[in-house]
């Protein structure tokens, strides 16, 4: 076993002879610090398990040297010696991860004692190394096991197994069975390159049980013009629902050549095993989510989940100090088109007014069909000017468009749009929800108008 190594800061001359008469038939490598710059130019460059050091030689009462120490690769014990003027900081110190303190005048039992106990505690802990690594790896695999969010457990899973593996590159995919539905969690390859992968790999991805790595003759087979470059070594895992493969896992060698160890098999596929599950839930979850919170007719979400998105909205908007806005879209007598054409036909009328409202927001913009032919968009992160350009956009957008115009009986429509920002315009959910309504009712008088609520006077 290899012998525990001490630095000593102290800038005592008498107490570096004490220091070394303790330790002198002991089996630890002991150094000598005489300042707290000489001991950290040690540590940059040596690893230590133990940090012996006199309050009164390190610079402001010791709390820089402590961030240091604690934040090397290594993170010694340090015992901090003391005198009655410096005992309160000692104390605080231990708040702050110092393991012991001495008191001066101390006996050389007294030191001998604590550092044999920290050495024994610290070989028990190399001992138990492996131990360790196998809790990691269990911890992660419950990070990855208890998401339900599929977009964050791609990005999770792919980040978490080349964590593990320590090098490479990866993506996760969607398939519905002929094709490739999404790719996400790219890291190191770009969506292009990913789905070439995807689509090579999709024919014979049923047959993978657990794991499989391409190498060599396996690689040339999958045929990959236009896809990641310098492929060394491919390991995918299948990620399946309900018994039926939905997608995969991928895992690449590093820009610059192969991996540089071998795969640690076991434990990727125990993190795989962990996907898979998650996958499966999040699967179940979001098809009783679209159930729950999804407009039938448009796609869009609906009311319900409205008031779930606000109350998270919200409390993002408090915490970060954000502004977001809410946007109210009425269509202009759209009473006359179920009047004149249907309701089948108003009916597809809306379906199509849905399909035109993703076209002017962001993705990370939400879209809900409030009731009837009312909309409602939240703006993450807009402010009121921001609001005003989209619903400009929106309102334009939407006189200008040709509903129904494959039919051959194409009718045009027009929107009068209110919107309102919280927290300026609003305190709460059921405010913000009133003012943007408000906005939208006072311009329905002259329509096809967009009205933010700083317009109206308060009632």
């Amino acid at each position: 076993m290899t012998s525990s190594s001490i630095l000593i800061v102290d800038s005592d001359p008498s107490a570096h002879q004490h220091y070394s008469n303790l330790f002198l038939d002991a089996t630890y490598q002991t150094r000598i610090a005489p300042s707290e710059e000489d001991a950290r130019i040690y540590l940059d460059s040596q690893k230590v398990d133990i940090i012996i050091a006199d309050l009164q030689t390190l610079d402001t009462a010791g709390r820089p040297f402590l961030d240091y120490a604690r934040k090397l690769p290594t993170t010694p014990d340090l015992i901090l010696i003391t005198t009655e003027s410096t005992l309160g900081i000692a104390i605080e110190a231990l708040k702050s991860g110092a393991r012991e303190y001495l008191l001066k005048p101390f006996s050389p039992e007294q030191l001998y004692h604590q550092v044999n106990t920290c050495i024994d505690q610290r070989h028990l802990l190399d001992e138990n190394f492996l131990l360790k690594k196998q809790i990691r790896l269990y911890q992660r695999g419950q990070s990855i096991a208890s998401l339900i969010d599929i977009d964050r457990l791609f990005a999770l899973s792919i980040s978490t197994l080349i964590n593990e593996i320590g090098q490479g590159r990866g993506f996760a995919f969607l398939s519905t069975g002929r094709d490739i539905s999404k790719v996400d969690g790219n890291e190191g390859v770009n969506f292009e390159e990913a789905l070439t992968l995807a689509q090579a790999l999709l024919p014979d991805l049923h047959k993978i049980e657990q794991i499989r790595i391409f190498k060599d003759e396996d690689l040339s087979s999958l045929r990959l013009p236009g896809g990641p470059k310098q492929i060394k070594t491919l390991c995918v895992f299948p990620l399946r629902s309900e018994k039926n493969v939905k997608g995969g896992l991928v895992l690449l060698n590093p820009h610059f050549g192969d991996f540089l160890s071998e795969f640690p098999v076991d434990n990727l596929i125990f993190l795989a095993e962990q996907a898979t599950l998650s996958f499966e839930n999040a699967f179940r979850f979001q098809g009783a989510r679209e159930l729950i919170y999804t407009d039938d007719l448009t796609g869009l979400y609906n009311y319900r989940y409205l008031q779930k998105v606000l109350d998270l909205e919200i409390r993002r908007s408090e915490r970060y100090k954000l502004s977001f806005s809410l946007v109210f879209i009425d269509l202009d007598r759209f009473k006359i088109v179920n009047d004149t054409r249907g309701h089948l036909i108003g009916s597809d009328v809306l379906r199509e007014c849905g399909d035109l409202l993703r076209t002017c927001v962001r993705d990370v913009d939400i879209l809900f069909r409030y009731g009837g032919d009312e909309f409602t968009i939240l703006l993450v992160e807009a402010t009121a000017a921001g609001a005003a350009s989209v619903a400009e956009r929106i309102r334009s957008t939407i006189e200008a468009f040709h509903f129904q115009q494959e039919s051959g009986k194409s009718l045009r429509l027009t929107a009068t749009i209110g919107y309102a920002t919280y927290p300026e315009n609003a305190f709460d959910k059921k405010s913000i929800l009133e003012m943007a309504d408000r906005a939208m009712y006072h311009g329905k008088s002259q329509r096809n108008i967009v009205r933010g609520i700083w317009e109206i006077d308060p009632l």
